[in-house]
């Protein structure tokens, strides 16, 4: 199974491909303005980055086109996250930061993205901008003290965002995150 991740400028970028080459996928490192037919991906992982998409249209490489091109899953994190709610319409403001560890509480725990993962868990987060209205029809599944949708998901395709970073070891259950996006990326 080929799961590269899309380098939006993350610092933590290698870390998502790692923990996706440990849990048995095939994974490389992408820039976000290569090709989608170059990529052969059975999944995507969006990574974080700096770039703040807050009030403005900024693209993210490609990114957009493969969303809307793209027939597999699409794992957003943090930037990856704040485009998927822009693209498909919803709103990201510059809200209040969040840096460190963080409790998520879970809305919907029958979502296949955090089965099995407890009502709250603490998890790494590293932004300033955040998405505060979700897309339409889109399902918001976990929040935080401050940021109101730490992970959503699409109503109809395997297309999940998370603010935080799941790919890091403070996050309890991120590893379990990813198996779950990995069991979506087999089907």
């Amino acid at each position: 199974m080929r799961v590269p991740v899309i380098d939006n400028g993350g610092q933590w970028t290698h870390r998502e491909w790692r923990v996706l080459r440990e849990l048995g996928a095939e994974s490389e490192i992408v820039s976000n303005t290569a090709s989608f037919e170059a990529l052969h991906a059975d999944g995507i992982v969006l990574s974080g980055g700096a770039l703040s998409l807050e009030g403005t249209n900024t693209p993210l490489g490609k990114v957009a086109a493969w969303i809307d091109g793209a027939n597999v899953p699409i794992l957003g994190i943090c930037v990856g996250h704040q485009f998927l709610g822009r693209h498909f319409g919803g709103r990201v403001v510059r809200g209040a930061p969040e840096f460190g560890r963080v409790e998520i509480e879970v809305d919907r725990p029958d979502h296949p993205l955090l089965a099995g993962l407890p009502a709250k868990f603490r998890a790494w987060s590293s932004h300033n901008d955040h998405v505060v209205e979700a897309p339409p029809g889109w399902i918001a599944i976990a929040h935080s003290s401050s940021c109101p949708i730490q992970a959503m998901a699409h109503p109809s395709r395997p297309i999940w965002g998370v603010q935080f970073h799941p790919e890091v070891e403070p996050t309890e259950g991120g590893r379990e995150i990813f198996r779950h996006f990995l069991e979506a990326c087999r089907r």
